[in-house]
């Protein structure tokens, strides 16, 4: 038994489990979807810096967090938001992270596609020539290491752009120049505030347009769009107007599960492939549903997965910007680093209430691999708070 905060300040008591459900690293190699999970990166916790330094990162626990999710047949998005660019984790350090771990991907055999943005511009007011140069440098970072590119969005650009056209001259030029085809990525205000009016308009309905209108006028150099917006109808929608052969990843964490279950054969057939954060502490689980879809069995993958959903809308609950704190906290408590420290001190972005009710809802569906292990480690964290264990 152990006493957990609730949000009225209250003890509660939660017997924690005793065995994990997770399935065994292994298995066939993922078929009828293409799975992301976007990875976090592990602090450094004995470095000597401020939030405001650049990054510190412990390389070797980074590096094997990614095999661990290469090992069940996912492959790695790296250099996301969720490995805390633009919160924490400076260009310099992303470009050194895109390196190391597409080197370790080849080197596993695993898949990895890598943020390209604008993050060097730290300075306001950056010009449409050097919010291009921006571009072109970490694209070419990318393709020289061996990844996929993923064409993030810009808070240099939403600041910049005068309307729709200067998105959709930004983003030709750069597909025209793309070796390979990519993946856009638009990720939605409530994950970024700086990105509100992304594609030219706060109009979701006048911004989809544009979106869809740069994907038209250049289909071969699109592989797919990874679209997080946290709005499962609007996701349906765009992925049913988009050009063949180009894939929709859903960037929805509420509602991954439906997404990419798909629709009904006789409603078009339509589905999802997955880009996403809350990959990051499913990985096993979640490869172990889309093997089960593989089969043809999207009620088993629901069975699966539809649990999974309270755990992730609590992570990403508004701010939904700080998610990435319970999911480090999770990779603690999961056991795949040493400590919960993040860069830019981000371990400090969400309440104990909150942190303690990840771990229930975590613990309840098996995700930890040694749950004894988890309830020690959030018995030694609730004594930092204060609670008498």
């Amino acid at each position: 038994m152990i006493r957990l905060p609730d949000p009225a300040g209250a003890l509660r008591e939660y017997t924690p489990r005793t065995e994990s459900a997770l399935p065994p690293a292994g298995g066939p190699p993922l078929v009828s979807r293409t799975v992301f999970s976007a990875a976090h990166v592990v602090a450094d916790p004995f470095a000597d810096v401020c939030p405001d330094d650049p990054a510190a990162v412990d390389w070797d626990a980074t590096l094997a967090f990614r095999r661990h999710l290469w090992s069940h047949g996912l492959g790695v998005a790296e250099a996301m938001d969720t490995a805390q660019r633009g919160m924490g984790l400076d260009w310099s350090a992303a470009a050194e992270l895109i390196r190391r771990s597409a080197a370790e991907a080849a080197a596993c055999g695993g898949r990895i596609a890598c943020g390209v943005g604008t993050d060097q511009l730290t300075a306001p007011g950056a010009s449409p020539e050097a919010i291009r140069a921006a571009y072109e440098e970490q694209l070419a970072v990318v393709e020289e290491a061996g990844a996929q590119a993923i064409v993030m969005a810009s808070r240099a650009l939403a600041a910049a752009a005068r309307g729709p056209e200067d998105y959709a001259e930004l983003y030709g030029h750069l597909l025209r120049q793309a070796s390979e085809p990519v993946i856009l990525h638009w990720l939605g205000p409530m994950f970024d505030p700086a990105l509100t009016g992304y594609w030219g308009s706060e109009d979701l309905d006048a911004a989809t347009e544009t979106f869809l209108a740069v994907i038209a006028e250049h289909p071969d150099k699109v592989d797919g769009v990874k679209i997080s917006l946290l709005d499962a109808g609007r996701e349906v929608e765009l992925r049913r107007r988009l050009p063949n052969g180009v894939r929709c990843y859903t960037g929805d964490d509420f509602h991954y599960p439906e997404l990419i279950a798909g629709e009904e054969p006789s409603r078009g057939g339509r589905f999802s492939h997955a880009l996403l954060g809350i990959f990051d502490p499913l990985g096993p689980l979640a490869a172990e549903a889309v093997r089960v879809l593989d089969t043809g069995d999207p009620a088993g993958f629901r069975k699966l997965l539809d649990p999974t959903v309270e755990l992730s809308r609590h992570l990403f609950r508004a701010p939904t910007r700080y998610y990435k704190t319970g999911v480090v906290f999770l990779a603690w408590l999961a056991g795949h680093q040493e400590h919960f420290a993040m860069v830019g001190g981000l371990q400090s972005a969400r309440s104990l209430p909150h942190l303690a009710r990840a771990y229930e809802l975590a613990d309840s569906l098996g995700l930890f691999p040694d749950p004894a292990l988890a309830e020690a480690r959030m018995r030694r964290l609730l004594v930092v708070y204060g609670v008498d264990a």
